[in-house]
């Protein structure tokens, strides 16, 4: 079930009177920790796969559980942004460097495809893609990456289409967000704030501003995870392990990276 991966150590042991930014915190260290976990089950899997010890259904069978642990993830956000939705979008649990790539709260749908794109060393017109090469470069140095070079037209043609669709997707999220950021300032707020001595209703306004940017959260996470769903459909099970092994070592390595910037910054 969903709510299995909630459950995992550090959430058990979270108090009944932890506020609500420690269940966030606890929910995505939980979430990180548990990447470690299912990387070492990707590379484990990969590696047997290479010698013919695991066949599509076992492959099948991992991704599908890759995809519940995701939801679990998000149905755990969903849950908490509803009591307070401002940390998602700018958390504090986070590095500096995460939270500067960060859109609605988390990767970019899009991103995902363009990883593809950087695995298979298709040549797009875009720094994120050069980003994600030179990640791939120092990451995947002297292991073989597998089918990717071998996706076929129908998949490519797939991807393509895939691609239009949430980039188109991504942009009407991203105007909402825009006009839920301008609206904050707006009426009823402005007015709110010239009578700063009043408490009746005062909270109204910002109470309907966090439902407006919890459901937007919702949104974006169920596109990361439409996209994500689809991804795995057009590739093959061995793809779809090698994809998601990737896609996990950059996440930790994002990380890692911004840990060490900041150590760095806090010594100079």
């Amino acid at each position: 079930m969903a709510h299995e991966f909630l459950i995992k150590p550090n959430m058990a042991n979270t108090s009944c009177n932890s506020t609500d930014r420690n269940k966030q915190e606890n929910l995505y260290e939980s979430w990180m920790n548990n990447q470690q976990e299912e990387l070492k089950e990707l590379q484990n899997a990969i590696a047997l796969a290479r010698k013919n010890e695991r066949n599509n259904v076992e492959l099948n069978e991992l991704l599908e559980k890759m995809v519940h642990n995701f939801r679990g993830y998000v149905n755990g956000r969903s849950r908490l942004a509803r009591v307070d939705v401002s940390p998602f979008y700018a958390p504090t649990w986070c590095t500096p460097l995460e939270n500067s790539v960060l859109w609605i709260g988390g990767c970019r749908p899009s991103s995902f495809i363009r990883l593809i794109y950087a695995l298979c060393g298709i040549d797009i017109e875009s720094r994120l893609a050069e980003y994600l090469q030179l990640i791939l470069l120092s990451l995947l140095r002297g292991i073989k990456i597998g089918d990717f070079g071998q996706l076929c037209g129908k998949q490519i043609v797939m991807i393509d289409k895939l691609q239009r669709q949430i980039i188109a997707e991504e942009r009407k999220l991203s105007s909402r967000l825009a006009s839920l950021q301008e609206d904050v300032v707006d009426q009823p707020i402005a007015k709110v704030a010239k009578n700063c001595d009043t408490e009746e209703g005062e909270n109204e306004p910002l109470d309907k501003h966090g439902h407006n940017m919890a459901n937007l959260l919702e949104e974006a996470d169920e596109l990361r995870m439409k996209t994500l769903k689809e991804i795995l459909r057009i590739l093959t099970p061995i793809q779809g392990v090698e994809y998601l092994a990737a896609a996990k070592r950059i996440r930790l390595c994002l990380q890692q990276w911004g840990k060490k910037r900041e150590q760095e910054h806090s010594n100079n």
